[in-house]
């Protein structure tokens, strides 16, 4: 399922619902339908850049790092798996981040889920 993030500030976003949720959790909003408005964008930009310098604080949990080792090993086996490529938080909040910056200039609400 697809979340298409809104504003006429700057152009859609578009992300995997699982991948949303997490920003959205952080902002505490709900995940189906809502919207940031302008007078709440500078606090949104804070508590994601915030969330973002944590994240980056802390390396790959060692449990992340077995289930890699378990799927490519240095035996070569890897399942006919593609070696995977990690999606920081970081580069996920960065569109959304970007587009709450462009809100809050213009003083336009973010909206999704409508």
């Amino acid at each position: 399922m697809l979340i298409t993030f809104k504003s006429k500030a700057a152009a859609e976003v578009t992300m995997y619902k699982e991948h949303a949720k997490r920003l959205l959790d952080v902002l505490n909003k709900d995940v189906e339908r809502g919207v940031i408005m302008p007078n709440e964008t500078a606090h949104a930009i804070a508590v994601l850049e915030a969330a973002v310098a944590e994240s980056r604080a802390h390396p790959i949990s060692e449990e992340v790092m077995r289930d890699i080792d378990a799927h490519h090993n240095d035996q070569g086996d890897d399942n006919e798996h593609e070696h995977p490529e990690p999606v920081k938080f970081s580069a996920r909040a960065y569109p959304l981040l970007e587009m709450l910056h462009a809100a809050h200039k213009m003083q336009r609400e973010v909206m999704w889920g409508v």
